[in-house]
């Protein structure tokens, strides 16, 4: 009576990983021909029999809904590639024609923000150390996207010393989510391993796949503070190369780190990702 369902080992990992939630032990109790019977173990085995097919019927229903999830997330990543290419396009045609009329062509407002604490935790006073509480800087070298507005431009005015932000290209946010992507699952870090993870925490927002994550941020969507929430702060490395002078500003004629570094952020991030 106690012998187990048997596991398909021939199975790649990273599936069987995936529907290893599937598999509840359902024993196989078989009686033998002849023998008597008893009630309970009948009454058992009209169980097990119940339970094996409510679970097979579970797991077809679950894996099917699992395909039309993919093939929904892969028409809408082409739409989102297409949308990039054309938004890409009309800005290059644009500057076109301001130059052939000699005219200036004033670039669109960046809309994203990310931001890089570069300094510790030594000799802070107590308003900065909030400030970067609040924007979830809490260690050296954690970076987060914020929607640039009036009061987060504020805010990183107060602990400027103590950050680097700029505006990060659709190549860099790809990256960080692709690479150091962690989600807040039940208040744990959790690495975006499947979409399921996003699906299941963001789906609600529309939300079901990396690229949708990408697409949310990118363009800072109107679900931009809970895509960005859902997102644990990234824990970068150390740039390659090393930082130039930290205590001074970026902008400063002798150069240095902190401040905004506009599209030069892309740069900065190649080397701490």
């Amino acid at each position: 009576f106690g012998s187990s369902e048997p596991l398909d080992t021939g199975a790649k990992s990273t599936r069987a990983g995936r529907k290893m939630a599937e598999r509840y032990l359902i024993t196989k109790s078989q009686a033998v021909e002849g023998a008597a019977v008893p009630e309970i173990v009948k009454l058992k085995l009209e169980r097990n029999t119940k339970l094996a097919a409510e679970k097979k019927d579970a797991a077809a229903a679950k894996e099917a809904k699992r395909t039309e999830e993919r093939s929904k997330l892969k028409e809408r990543t082409a739409q989102y590639e297409k949308e990039y290419a054309s938004h890409e396009k009309e800005l290059i045609s644009l500057r076109r024609e301001a130059k052939l009329n000699s005219n200036f062509f004033v670039e669109p407002e960046a809309k994203l923000l990310f931001v890089v604490r570069i300094v510790g935790i030594i000799k802070l006073s107590p308003k900065p150390r909030k400030v970067l509480q609040l924007l979830r800087l809490k260690q050296l070298h954690n970076g987060v996207f914020l929607k640039v507005n009036k009061p987060i431009l504020n805010m990183l005015k107060l602990v400027q010393p103590y950050v680097t932000y700029g505006y990060p290209s659709l190549k860099t946010v790809r990256e960080l989510v692709y690479k150091r992507g962690y989600g807040k699952v039940n208040k744990q870090r959790i690495p975006l391993s499947s979409n399921e993870i996003i699906s299941d925490n963001l789906g609600k927002e529309g939300i079901h796949g990396m690229e949708d994550l990408v697409h949310e941020l990118y363009t800072v969507g109107p679900k931009f503070k809970q895509a960005s929430n859902f997102l644990w702060p990234f824990k970068l490395s150390a740039p390659k190369g090393g930082f130039i002078r930290k205590r001074h500003g970026f902008c400063e004629q002798r150069g240095g780190d902190w401040g905004n570094r506009e599209e030069l952020i892309n740069d900065l991030l190649s080397r701490m990702n």
